[in-house]
């Protein structure tokens, strides 16, 4: 999708609006939503405010395009993760291992946008597109976890709750710089935590 912004002198300058959203995403994800602000927005895109705005509305909105396209990108692999595993446990480690290593995969955009994107963040609005996404992961996890047992609704739940505060975890320290070997081996723990409290559940 193009669209056109007139310069200086007259002549329409064109700008492609898809990759807007992956440049302004970079910069989302490195800073957080509260660390960037219009005017670098704009010069990293290459248009003026007035323009950014015509395009996207307002920072809000660009935002939730980012996340959208977060999802269908970089974030695509939590339910690739979730779909490998032969097995509900083999499908929990894989989510956890592949974590790790995502999370740290560059070191100058570490974590997980959709956890940590929002982070201190002062307009309720953000925090909440951002929380949508991370309910929408806790419930395709619940789902899974609900289909593969005959756990009760309370304790897949439970689980999956459990699940997504591993993945916070995992973000925030790969935030702080924790290296991979470490997240790796984090993850493998809270894998065995998942399982012996899936067997306590299943007695």
């Amino acid at each position: 999708m193009v669209t056109k912004e007139k310069n200086g002198r007259g002549r329409p300058r064109k700008f492609d609006v898809d990759k807007a959203v992956s440049q302004a995403m970079d910069l989302f994800h490195q800073n957080g939503y509260d660390g960037v602000g219009i005017a670098e927005l704009s010069k990293t895109i290459g248009i003026t405010a007035p323009s950014l705005y015509a395009a996207f509305g307002s920072k809000r909105e660009l935002f939730r395009q980012v996340l959208q396209h977060y999802a269908q990108t970089q974030g695509s692999w939590l339910p690739k993760a979730l779909a490998e595993g032969d097995s509900l446990e083999r499908s929990i480690a894989l989510l956890f291992s592949k974590a790790a290593e995502v999370y740290s995969a560059d070191p100058q955009r570490p974590g997980c946008l959709v956890i940590d994107g929002t982070r201190n963040c002062g307009d309720a609005e953000v925090c909440e597109l951002a929380a949508q996404m991370r309910r929408v992961a806790r419930e395709t996890v619940r789902d899974l976890i609900s289909t593969a047992t005959n756990l009760e609704a309370s304790e897949a739940g439970a689980l999956a709750d459990y699940v997504a505060m591993v993945l916070v975890g995992l973000s925030g320290s790969a935030r702080d710089g924790v290296a991979v070997e470490t997240l790796r081996a984090s993850a493998e723990i809270a894998t065995e935590g998942f399982i012996q409290q899936l067997r306590q559940y299943d007695r």
